[in-house]
């Protein structure tokens, strides 16, 4: 089974004015992130706005990606919804339109004991092939719910195709941990990408990075460094990155991410799906002059 490995990219889902999906964006967005040097794709999560789209915009967005990608890059859809029979069809059309696995986000709003995440992420896995990949996907600071490394290491066992975790919460403890379940063969990748280098140095993938779809030439140059074993270039592009990291999380970052992808020329509009606020064109200019005043897209070493 396919495994996520270096720099993965949560996709942005590009809308036209008019608030529909923009299949033209989304084409022109996997080719530079491709193009890019980005390792893996990962449309319809939380970067996504997953929770607002249509169980019918998700399936047209996955399957854009799938196509577009063409073998080139591994693309994990991003399958969680609100119910678990709408996780299971969007499962199943991920396997239908020959995406390479999926994540599955913890169920969200009501909180659930650890023997119903156990039964809900159970049925996704029986519900896909046995050798179709699952990631578990925690971030319980958005979906209430958490996974512990403990019900990670019973999920694992019980389910083979449940083979990692992309986890968002800056517990560092907590992803080591992650790293041990089903003995040491677990694939684990961090959200905080600002601890890309010291996750990866403990056993970790990588990381799931939104910040990196905008800084992407960074991402490519911190990896190669890590895998060289560099450690003065890793803390010289790790601190310069997490410089970035600041100003694209600060506010917004869905947002900050359309903006600097809309001055890239890759997607056309700022839109967002409401009720998620867009940068006004004045704070996205604003934003872009903070950024090109650092020379944000040179590597510099």
């Amino acid at each position: 089974m396919k495994e996520l490995k270096g720099t993965v990219i949560p996709m942005i889902t590009p809308f036209t004015d008019n608030d529909t999906v923009d299949v033209e964006d989304v084409r022109r967005e996997v080719d530079y992130l491709i193009d890019a040097g980005m390792d893996a794709l990962y449309p319809c999560g939380t970067t996504g706005e997953m929770m607002y789209l249509t169980a019918e915009e998700r399936k047209l967005v996955a399957a854009v990606t799938v196509e577009q990608a063409a073998g080139r890059v591994p693309v994990f859809v991003h399958v969680g919804a609100w119910s678990q029979a709408s996780t299971i069809e969007l499962a199943q059309h991920a396997v239908a339109i020959g995406a390479d696995g999926i994540g599955v986000v913890t169920p969200v709003f009501f909180k659930l004991s650890d023997k119903a995440l156990f039964e809900f992420y159970k049925a996704v896995s029986d519900s896909v092939p046995a050798d179709f990949p699952i990631y578990l996907y925690g971030i319980p600071q958005c979906a209430v719910n958490d996974i512990s490394p403990e019900l990670a290491d019973k999920l694992a066992k019980a389910c083979p195709n449940i083979i990692g975790i992309k986890y968002s919460l800056g517990d560092f403890t907590k992803l080591q941990k992650f790293t041990q379940v089903n003995g040491g063969r677990f694939s684990v990748l961090a959200g905080p990408d600002h601890m890309m280098a010291a996750f990866m140095a403990i056993g970790g993938k990588g990381v799931v990075s939104g910040n990196a779809m905008c800084v992407p030439e960074h991402y490519v140059a911190l990896a190669k460094a890590i895998e060289e074993k560099d450690s003065e270039l890793v803390k010289t592009l790790q601190v310069r990155t997490n410089i970035f990291n600041e100003i694209l999380c600060r506010n917004n970052n869905i947002a900050v991410y359309k903006a600097v992808m809309k001055d890239k020329g890759i997607i056309k509009s700022l839109a967002m799906r409401r009720p998620m606020e867009a940068l006004t064109p004045e704070e996205a200019e604003a934003m872009m002059a903070e950024l090109k005043g650092l020379d944000y897209d040179k590597v510099l070493v």
